[in-house]
């Protein structure tokens, strides 16, 4: 699904990523975790087709960058991010607001839609627990309930590749488990695609993930499986404060050492 290799971003003196090689499967799970500042939206966006590396090579669902048709690439990639969020017009119901991802278009204009995208735009409302609020305007929802039509926008156009940044910034305890709960239930979907879950904090990480890259300073820290990346010795260091992790019950929690 997605493959860099010894890829950097540099601009100006700045090093945004440094020599990052990372290689995600059809189906895998991948939770990106790092300090603010640690490249994580930029490899995102890299992992989008929306930024072209200035050194290394970037493979996306089989096409090397720079040889393929973005705008193609980019139809089969499902992206959630709070620049995406930004341009949603507040006014726009909620159906509109995923159903407008067929044409790759933030706000409906004169387009016109089948059965078969109402049909899929109203599955996922219901999937991510939206369906009842169908008919709103999008500025009236709440931060979680705008998180959620957010995920059913990317999976509109049923991705190959799914990248969600920071999904659950801005939510209070209870909006931040109902959307671990849901993505834990489309990581557990063997039809879902292959997943990559940008975060600051461990305890947002849902059940059925199954591997970790750690970055700081545009730096790889530690990559591979899970439980054997995200451990209290590879945190520390990825965050720069001595960090003791647990896991409980499906769930990881981090704390001071």
């Amino acid at each position: 699904m997605l493959a860099l290799d010894r890829v950097a971003v540099v601009r100006g003196r700045t090093h945004l990523l440094r020599e990052v090689t990372w290689r995600v499967e059809e189906d895998e799970r991948w939770v990106v975790l790092g300090p603010n500042g640690a490249g994580k939206t930029t490899l995102l966006t890299v992992a989008s087709a929306g930024l072209f590396p200035t050194r290394g090579t970037v493979h996306l669902l089989g096409e090397r960058l720079g040889a393929a048709d973005v705008q193609e690439l980019r139809t089969r990639i499902g992206v959630s991010s709070a620049a995406l969020a930004e341009r949603i017009p507040a006014e726009e119901t909620v159906r509109n607001v995923v159903l407008t991802a067929s044409w790759s278009v933030v706000g409906r204009f004169r387009e016109s839609y089948d059965r078969m995208d109402e049909a899929r735009a109203a599955a996922l409302l219901e999937q991510l627990g939206m369906a009842a609020l169908a008919d709103r305007e999008y500025g009236t929802l709440s931060e979680g309930e705008r998180k959620r039509t957010q995920i059913a926008r990317a999976l509109m156009t049923d991705p190959e590749l799914l990248l969600l940044d920071e999904p659950a910034a801005g939510l209070d305890l209870g909006g931040r488990e109902d959307l671990v709960r849901r993505l834990a239930q489309l990581a557990d979907d063997p039809d879902a695609p292959a997943l990559v879950l940008v975060t600051h904090h461990v305890e947002e990480i849902p059940p059925g993930f199954t591997h970790a890259l750690l970055i700081r300073e545009g730096s790889v820290v530690a990559q591979g499986l899970l439980h054997q990346t995200v451990t209290s010795g590879h945190l520390s260091e990825t965050f720069g404060v001595p960090l003791m992790v647990s896991f409980v019950d499906g769930r990881f929690t981090a704390r001071s050492a």
